[in-house]
């Protein structure tokens, strides 16, 4: 007779087709927060922080922070100064995972990785959004056209909604690398910043910076 799987490969299957696993959806899955914990003891499981585990040999991607913040946030779109890391776009290194949510959409309790919010619109929510793989968690990530216009969104540097603005130094060093590296094309970034209402702030800078071809 073929033995049913116990708890613990139950788990451990689980965390080797997702990468990182939330507890909700180990216990979905019919395994017991008791199981985790002696797993844990074991040594046989990660704990990276409240309620999300990872298999210990597990390999850590250079974007590993991105694809926990994704587990806890599913509905968030890597954006801003982390999506535009994310394409290499700058060399600036993001101190915490910036997501873009919904108007309505309540934030996570933020223990690790440190994340930042953003409020979108739900038509600028579903745009220019990709979503690639990483250490087997699907993570949303806006594209590069859609992320430099969103920083000249947030350039500004006073107010309420820019009391953590990415600036527009940032703006402008996604826009140089974005046609530079051809990540992005013009006539694509026009698009989006017209949807967004930023294209009259852009065109100076999108002109000139295609000036020469």
């Amino acid at each position: 007779m073929t033995k049913s799987p116990t708890q613990q490969d139950k788990a451990i299957t689980l965390l080797k087709e997702r990468g990182i696993v939330r507890l909700s959806e180990l216990v979905a899955a019919g395994i017991t927060p008791a199981t985790i914990a002696r797993m844990k003891k074991k040594g046989l499981v990660s704990q990276l922080g409240r309620g999300l585990y990872q298999l210990p040999d597990a390999p850590i991607d250079t974007h590993h922070t991105l694809a926990e913040a994704a587990k806890r946030a599913p509905k968030g779109v890597v954006a801003l100064t982390s999506a535009l890391a994310y394409h290499d776009l700058t060399d600036t290194i993001p101190s915490r995972v910036w997501l873009a949510i919904g108007p309505k959409d309540r934030q996570p309790r933020q223990t690790h990785p440190p994340m930042q919010f953003v409020h979108f619109k739900p038509e600028r929510l579903v745009e220019g959004v990709e979503t690639h793989l990483i250490e087997g968690v699907p993570v949303k990530i806006f594209n590069p056209a859609k992320t430099v216009v969103d920083l000249f969104r947030y350039r500004k540097s006073a107010g309420t909604r820019y009391r953590h603005s990415t600036g527009l130094n940032l703006a402008l060093e996604g826009l140089r690398e974005a046609l530079r590296t051809r990540k992005a094309k013009p006539a694509e970034i026009a698009d989006y910043a017209r949807k967004a209402g930023v294209w009259k702030a852009m065109e100076p800078y999108l002109e000139a910076m295609t000036a020469n071809g």
